[in-house]
Order: C-alpha cells, then structure tokens, then sequence
C-alpha cells in the first residue's frame, strides 16, 4: 500500500450494550476492523456493521481476540498455540459468513488487544495466527504492530506467504522498542485532539516519534489506526483524514 489508510475498530456494541460512534467514525475511515464475538459484538451488531460500512464502501477486516466477553478481550489468556490458531480461524469464518450474506468479502485479518500484543511478544503465538490466516485464505493480509524491530513477524510471515500490513497508533504513547506503553501507565493513552493530530501527521510523513523515554522511534506503517468514541475522537479523525489527504496530494 502506498498510501497511508486509516482503520478503526467497530461492531464491538453487545446486545442493549453501546460502544464506540461507529455511524460517525464508518464515513471516515478506509477499514473497519470488526468484532467477531470473542471480546465484543454478536451476530446482529455484526451485521449491522457490515451494512454501515458497504454503505460507506468501507474495506472490512476480521477482528478476533481471546474468548475475553468481560474484559473486553484486554487480558491474556493461557491458551496454547493450537488453541489460539483455532479460535482465530473460528472467529474470521464467522465474520465471513456474514459477509457473504451482505455481499461483501473479507480483506484482512487484525487480532484485538492481549492477543495482538501476546502475538508480536511470543513467535508460537504470532505463528498460529499466521497459520489461521493462511488455512483460511492465504491471500488475506494480517495486520500487526509496526514496531522499531519487526524481523520476527516478518519471518514467519514470509514462511507460509503471508502478506503483513503494518499498523500504528494515533492516539497511544510508544516505548522505545516501538511498542505501545500499557495502558496500565500514565499517558499511555492521548486524550488532546491536538496531540492525536500531530502524531498521526508525523508517522505518516515517516519522521521520528518521541518514545515514552524520550528516545526517538521511527515506525514504517501501512495503515493508521484511531478511536471514536466520543465527539472530540470524531472530530479528531477528520482532522487526521484531511491531512493525510493533503499529503497525498503532494506526492
């Protein structure tokens, strides 16, 4: 991808359950990246979320996770290889099922959060996702964390012909290996509009972040990842849209 398209996360609403502003992000963004059930959604939010982003043509990416309903799929789990590489697999056929009914085909595949994280930390684990991805269609990309050091998922990517799309953050603090600081710490996650801008201006001119130590990092993204889920992160990914806009039309 040459240019730098903007994804978020969607369908992750539970029954009477609310979350995020998926009608006001869907019109501005590139990917939607959706809940499959394990951490968020259920068939009916799915669907309804598919609709939203046809309407908006809108690329749709399966968005599995641990089986984690009550801590939003943000806590790691034992579960071995095989479990993980079938759970994934499990989660992106059912996504796509429902795609199918709405006319609409699968893009991608990115895991949400403890399993994307445990994934780029533990190579068994990054391998069964690969190994998910490729049983089900080889030709679907698998969007991963652009860390500064990206050799190991690389690696096993390029082993079973995967093709990776790397992702950073707009609104997420960075250490200096170029992973994202636990939410756990202080500023880990950026709450001014300003901020979030700024950030997101900077990785997609490919210039040097701050780390969390004050080191600078400079990722190699694909795509851009944001949040909305209240009116100013709205405002704020269409002030991110517009920018990446103009810089597209400079090249």
């Amino acid at each position: 991808m040459s240019t730098l398209l903007i994804n978020a996360d969607m369908g992750e609403s539970f029954g009477p359950w609310v979350m995020g502003m998926d009608e006001h992000v869907m019109p501005h963004v590139d990917l939607a990246n959706v809940a499959c059930g394990f951490h968020a959604s259920d068939p009916h939010v799915i669907r309804r979320t598919l609709r939203l982003a046809k309407a908006h043509q809108v690329k749709v990416g399966a968005h599995p996770s641990y089986p984690d309903l009550v801590g939003f799929g943000r806590r790691s789990m034992a579960c071995s290889p095989a479990e993980v590489e079938d759970l994934v697999l499990y989660q992106i056929g059912a996504l796509s099922g429902l795609c199918r009914a709405e006319g609409l085909w699968l893009h991608y595949v990115k895991p949400h959060g403890a399993l994307y994280n445990d994934m780029i930390r533990d190579p068994a684990l990054f391998e069964a996702v690969v190994r998910a991805v490729k049983d089900f269609d080889a030709s679907l990309p698998l969007m991963t964390m652009a860390a500064c050091d990206t050799s190991m998922a690389q690696e096993i990517a390029d082993r079973y012909g995967i093709n990776l799309w790397f992702e950073a953050f707009a609104d997420r603090a960075y250490d200096q290996h170029g992973h994202l600081v636990s939410r756990r710490q202080p500023g880990a996650v950026h709450e001014d509009p300003k901020e979030i801008l700024a950030q997101a201006i900077t990785i997609a001119k490919g210039e040097p972040l701050t780390a969390s130590d004050g080191s600078k990092i400079v990722l190699q993204a694909d795509t851009l990842c944001v949040h909305g889920d209240n009116n100013e992160s709205i405002a704020a990914i269409q002030s991110i849209r517009e920018a990446i806009q103009a810089l597209g039309s400079q090249t």
